[in-house]
């Protein structure tokens, strides 16, 4: 697929844990303005008490993975060793995208799935969202959802703190073409920027 086939777009909503992704998320697409479409992804890792199937991602077994793999239905992976286990995520071409119907996609990625969606349906099709928050304000976030869990998991919650640092470093952002940063100390004030440009985008395609 190629850059400019297409009239719809997929915006990448990216960010450190705890960085609000989810609720920005859940806001953008409630907006009728804006009538994004969601892509779940799908993971085989547990699933959260304040989740639910369906909603945030598929929850599925490996087995499931392997299937569409076998098909080359799977747009990206990424698997993490977790204090828990592997756990896996990943964007599957099972019919959710379809660009050439003018429709405009929001799914919550990380710089690798980024990349690799860029490379599947075209660096012109696929559009960065990189949400910023500084890291005391994020880990005081993360610290409260944990302890809301039934099973608060802090060494868990550590670890990602830790490699997100290095995930989403400046030098890693600049590498894969992210150059717009939307700080969400407000969240408020980050949901009217973010629209501003989406509709930008949508008015200029």
């Amino acid at each position: 697929m190629k850059d400019g086939d297409n009239v719809g777009k997929i915006f990448c909503l990216m960010g450190k844990s705890s960085s609000g992704k989810d609720t920005i998320s859940r806001k953008l697409l409630l907006d009728e303005e804006l009538n994004l479409k969601p892509v779940l992804p799908y993971t085989t890792r547990p699933m959260r008490h304040n989740e639910s199937q369906g909603l945030e991602y598929h929850f599925v077994a490996e087995d499931l993975l392997t299937h569409y793999r076998k098909m080359g239905k799977i747009i990206e992976q990424r698997d993490y060793a977790t204090v828990n286990g592997r756990w896996s995520y990943c964007t599957i071409d099972d019919g959710q995208i379809n660009l050439a119907q003018d429709n405009y996609y929001l799914l919550i990625a990380t710089l690798e799935s980024y990349k690799n969606l860029q490379n599947y349906f075209g660096a012109l099709n696929v559009i960065p969202l990189y949400i910023e928050v500084n890291d005391g304000v994020r880990l005081l976030r993360a610290l409260n959802r944990e302890k809301q869990q039934l099973e608060p998991n802090y060494e868990e919650l550590c670890r990602r703190f830790l490699a997100d640092s290095k995930d989403f470093c400046k030098q890693q952002l600049e590498d894969f073409g992210v150059q717009k940063y939307y700080s969400n100390e407000t969240i408020k004030e980050c949901i009217s920027n973010l629209k501003t440009d989406i509709v930008r985008v949508m008015s200029f395609y």
